[in-house]
């Protein structure tokens, strides 16, 4: 019952993820016909319905733990009648999480990805501000210096509406004599994922790492 409740976190927190991503203000995924249903007053809307009901089934598995824990909580060692309550809790949390599972594989492996929206977000959301003082921090300057100089870019940008991929060289050259042209490179919000090589971090080979260790883990 704990490693039910124990998924079914999982699976309602990456169900919210899914519900914030394919709205309009996020627009990262696109969900499948197949797992959405239209609003009942308005023609433009896609409901994540599969989404919403994984995340709320989690707390019927919840409830379901806690009811045993209840019921187990006053009991002396050894077998009391009380623990026939056990088969109730138990099935219906088993029940509730096989029809979870597949319906959220199914609704991951049909949904698209909008690549170049979440690109977007990243710059805007200046993610790859600490590259930026982590580049001056390489060319000699101390990071409290670089902090501070990144800090102004990002702010300068922000009321220019602009970010920092697309900053000319000589806008950056204002704040310090240190960025020269291969500044472009280190800020790229894809070399930046890719510079985090340590266990659990964002590059490609980090990631494939994590996915095989999972695929053995399943496998044992």
């Amino acid at each position: 019952m704990s490693a039910l409740s124990l998924l079914m976190m999982h699976l309602s927190r990456f169900s919210e993820e899914i519900i914030l991503w394919s709205s309009w203000e996020f627009r990262f995924v696109e969900l499948s016909d197949a797992f959405t249903t239209g609003s009942s007053i308005m023609p433009q809307k896609k409901n994540p319905d599969m989404a919403e009901l994984v995340r709320g089934k989690t707390g019927r598995v919840y409830g379901d733990l806690m009811a045993l824990l209840t019921t187990l909580k006053g009991l002396p060692l050894a077998y009391n009648k009380d623990m026939q309550e056990d088969k109730e809790s138990v099935f219906d949390a088993c029940d509730t999480v096989k029809q979870c599972v597949p319906v959220f594989t199914g609704m991951i492996a049909t949904m698209t990805v909008r690549e170049e929206q979440m690109m977007k977000a990243a710059q805007g959301g200046f993610i790859n501000a600490t590259d930026l003082a982590d580049y001056l921090v390489r060319k000699g300057l101390p990071f409290r210096s670089a902090y501070k100089i990144s800090g102004q870019i990002v702010a300068a940008c922000i009321a220019d509406d602009k970010v920092l991929e697309t900053l000319p060289l000589e806008v950056y050259r204002q704040y310090s004599d240190l960025f020269e042209e291969d500044l472009y490179t280190h800020i790229d919000l894809k070399t930046c994922a890719e510079t985090r090589i340590s266990e659990g971090g964002t590059s490609v080979a980090s990631v494939d790492a994590q996915i095989a260790y999972v695929r053995e883990r399943l496998q044992a």
